[in-house]
């Protein structure tokens, strides 16, 4: 064989080396791109996506639509050419897989984590649109979860309604954390709860969850591995009970970024005038009950989402603004909101035609 001939074959097997590599090596990242949007004001799989009962609601016109992203699984690795392929396409985001999963999150945890924030950003939306609209709304400190292994395993229940803490009443989760930390590691705390199983036929009864009967239950601490203070192993939280029903349905969606499209839609449904004067807008952002809205992740994937449905108008967190606005899709109007007030202000700008108001994203 001559010189010539074997530089060629040499050349040949090696671009078949790297395109064989390109094609199976797989590489510890994940890809972002554009999910559905959905209309908080229309249907889903031919249910609405919002149904009130037990409070005159009115018909509604326009978009509030949410917006999601697509991602790659947890236990999904990219090979190299998927990769390569998603860093040179403008509709996808290629990240580390770590920056998704981190700690080696698996596929049913992360899906577990998912539902359990979508599940909290539907009850914080609840309360932050009747919040906006003056409908008082009952709130309870609640054992939001029992740590596995810890020292009120079997003896506390998530859902138990926390009354007080050695005799001291609890007015909010942080309380419980406060009164449990005065202990040394060792010591005994004693809970007064309203157990989960008589606050939830209470509550469906209509009634107070925490006037049924309650019941003492004695933890001993242990110490914590970080600082040595003392803990208990639950996680308190708050629950709600809603003067009337409000059903959110929505399936194969998690995490907790349409807060702020939920609670939009809630107060649209709940009000005569339409809130977007039948224009078609769309948004992101988590809520918590008093309004704040914070930042979410894949923002330019859910922008261009918007645009590709036809939004003229995008509601976008503060935090998020900057990104957004370096990479704006088409003629997508990017909407400044830190808050449930300045998403309603916005939206009276956009039903009365006065957008020049309205405080637009700009990229730094």
């Amino acid at each position: 064989m001559s010189r010539r001939h074997a530089t060629i074959l040499a050349s040949v097997l090696l671009l078949i080396g790297m395109l064989s590599a390109v094609a199976v090596v797989r590489i510890p990242y994940s890809e972002l791109s554009p999910g559905p949007t959905v209309n908080t004001l229309g249907e889903y799989g031919g249910e609405p996506v919002l149904s009130i009962d037990g409070r005159e609601s009115f018909d509604t016109t326009g978009h509030l639509n949410m917006t999601t992203v697509r991602v790659t699984s947890a236990d999904y690795r990219m090979t190299l050419g998927e990769a390569l392929y998603g860093w040179l396409a403008d509709d996808a985001a290629v990240v580390p897989h770590d920056s998704l999963y981190p700690d080696g999150t698996t596929a049913e945890e992360a899906e577990e984590e998912n539902a359990e924030e979508f599940s909290r950003s539907q009850e914080s939306a609840k309360v932050a649109a009747l919040g906006e609209l003056d409908i008082p709304v009952e709130t309870r400190t609640v054992v939001q979860a029992v740590i596995k292994d810890g020292p009120a395993e079997g003896t506390l229940r998530a859902g138990d309604v926390i009354k007080t803490v050695d005799g001291t009443p609890v007015q909010a989760p942080a309380d419980v954390a406060k009164l449990v930390t005065e202990h040394e590691p060792g010591e005994q705390v004693i809970f007064t709860v309203v157990p989960v199983k008589t606050a939830t036929a209470a509550e469906e009864a209509g009634e107070d969850p925490a006037e049924g009967a309650t019941r003492e239950v004695t933890v001993t601490t242990t110490a914590a591995e970080e600082d040595g203070r003392a803990l208990v192993g639950i996680q308190a939280g708050t629950a709600h009970t809603f003067p009337f029903d409000i059903d959110i349905q929505l399936a194969d969606v998690g995490g907790p970024s349409a807060g702020l499209m939920f609670a939009l839609g809630i107060v649209d449904k709940l009000t005569p005038e339409d809130l977007t004067g039948g224009t078609f807008v769309a948004g992101t952002g988590t809520i918590n009950g008093q309004g704040e809205v914070g930042p979410i992740g894949g923002i330019t994937m859910k922008t261009r989402a918007a645009e590709e449905a036809g939004a003229r108008y995008f509601l976008t967190p503060a935090a998020n603004c900057a990104t957004a606005a370096a990479d704006r899709p088409g003629n997508l109007t990017l909407v400044k909101v830190g808050s449930m007030d300045d998403a309603m202000a916005a939206l009276k700008d956009i039903r009365e035609d006065t957008t020049d108001a309205l405080p637009r994203c700009a990229a730094n």
